[in-house]
């Protein structure tokens, strides 16, 4: 059996998780995992500091945790920095749950040590069985292949310098070479579904295979080497189709001609964007459909030109445009909305374009986004109807939803924007003068 210390070394340097230059802040909870951690940074003669969190949700126990962790340090003359917070609070004012709030919680905290105390790296002390139940927890998910690869061994400043070990190596160490440590009573509880697939679902597993975790590893081996070869076909793709000019990416569109899976080649390319699998699938079936159908996320924005995919960033947090009755055109970030009037006009079926009666219609416009509670009468009906209701009935996807927006006139919607215009403001047969708004989207040069 090849010592712990040993294969700590290997682990390290087989994935360059450390230079010899590099200081590292370890994530110290106090459990046996991070203070195996911390005594084999020590043994290996590594420059480190440790940070410790106490988010006050177990009472003493909380405090003790905290006390032991800085006394430890202290005896062995380690740097060690502490933080309390109110997890409970920030969960309420943040609407996330306890877990979720922890981890943002910590994590940016270890960024501000990071950067107040010059370390370059964070280690945390997942090891071989975190990664089991993590693939697990994704695989319930529908997770892709990354999701099926468990913790990375490093990500970003981020390294996991133990799940080369499994929790039983992790505490026989701990035993052989009198490493203290103290117990989460959290962890023996099934409140948590990491807790509930560490119970029921490993063990059960396990009377199949004993060596689960070791065998899981091996096979991690094996997607590892799968994944770099798919990212090396991704990015000789990217080379021959995709072309960056400033904040503008383009995808050539011929690019995806010979693709089986034209929807997960494309998933592949702007996932990092925000678009989901169910965009791109809707992206491709419009390929080839007239250019200029608009396609968002939070950040982005996906055009289909003529031959290529054009994404853009997005602003956030957009402001309410007001539009006054001699602009020919207002920009709203990713949109650009023309103005017209007219008396006479050919009507198109495009959502883009909507027709008023422009002696209905009293200027200056308000082109904001739809809100809770807006209401309006869809072209054709007689009753109003909540914009919420009416994009569900049309089926717009809840990710669609964030992007919809109204054009208002002295606070009556008169138009939900690339979808239907309001029965009130509609041409008659007696209309004489036309206001035509056409919107497209917005390239800044």
């Amino acid at each position: 059996m090849i010592p712990m210390l040993e294969q700590f070394s290997v682990h390290i340097k087989k994935h360059h998780l450390i230079n010899p230059t590099d200081s590292v802040l370890l994530a110290v909870s106090g459990g046996v995992d991070s203070m195996v951690m911390l005594h084999l940074f020590q043994q290996a003669g590594f420059s480190f500091g440790v940070a410790h969190c106490n988010f006050q949700l177990r009472g003493e126990a909380s405090d003790a945790d905290e006390l032991f962790v800085v006394q430890t340090c202290k005896s062995l003359r380690i740097p060690v920095f502490t933080k309390r917070f109110n997890t409970l609070e920030f969960a309420n004012e943040k609407g996330l749950s306890l877990q979720l709030a922890a981890r943002e919680l910590r994590y940016n905290w270890f960024n501000t040590v990071l950067q107040m105390h010059d370390y370059s790296l964070l280690a945390t002390a997942h090891h071989l069985d975190d990664t089991v139940e993590t693939i697990l927890l994704n695989w319930t998910k529908g997770a892709g292949l990354e999701g099926l690869m468990g913790i990375p061994v490093k990500n970003q400043s981020i390294i996991r310098p133990l799940l080369f070990a499994s929790r039983k190596e992790i505490e026989s160490y701990a035993q052989i070479h009198q490493v203290a440590w103290r117990e989460d009573e959290s962890n023996s509880s099934d409140d948590y579904q990491r807790n509930f697939i560490r119970h029921h679902i490993i063990p059960k597993l396990k009377e199949i295979n004993p060596s689960l975790e070791k065998t899981v590893q091996s096979g991690l081996e094996k997607l590892y080497n799968d994944l770099d070869l798919i990212s090396h076909d991704i990015e000789s793709w990217r080379k021959q189709f995709l072309s960056v000019d400033g904040a503008t990416v383009q995808l050539a569109k011929r690019g995806f001609v010979q693709h089986k899976n034209k929807p997960h080649l494309l998933w592949r390319i702007i996932n990092k964007y925000g678009f989901n699998r169910e965009q791109a699938e809707d992206i491709v079936r419009s390929m080839n459909s007239q250019p200029g159908k608009l396609f968002l996320t939070a950040t982005h924005k996906l055009v289909i030109d003529r031959e290529n995919l054009v994404l853009t960033k997005i602003e956030e947090d957009l402001p309410e445009i007001h539009i006054s009755p001699w602009q020919e055109y207002v920009v709203r970030g990713p949109l650009k909305m023309t103005i017209q009037q007219q008396t006479a006009v050919t009507i198109t079926d495009s959502p883009w374009e909507a027709y008023l009666d422009a002696d209905k219609i009293s200027f200056p416009l308000t082109w904001r986004n739809w809100q809770v509670g807006d209401v309006f009468y869809p072209l054709g009906m007689a009753n109003r109807k909540k914009i919420s209701d009416f994009l569900i009935d049309i089926k717009v996807s809840r990710a669609d939803k964030d992007f919809v927006t109204v054009l208002e006139s002295k606070s009556e919607i008169v138009w939900v924007v690339g979808h239907r215009i309001d029965n009130r403001f509609k041409l008659e047969d007696h209309s004489q003068l036309v206001l035509k708004l056409s919107v497209e989207p917005f390239f800044p040069e």
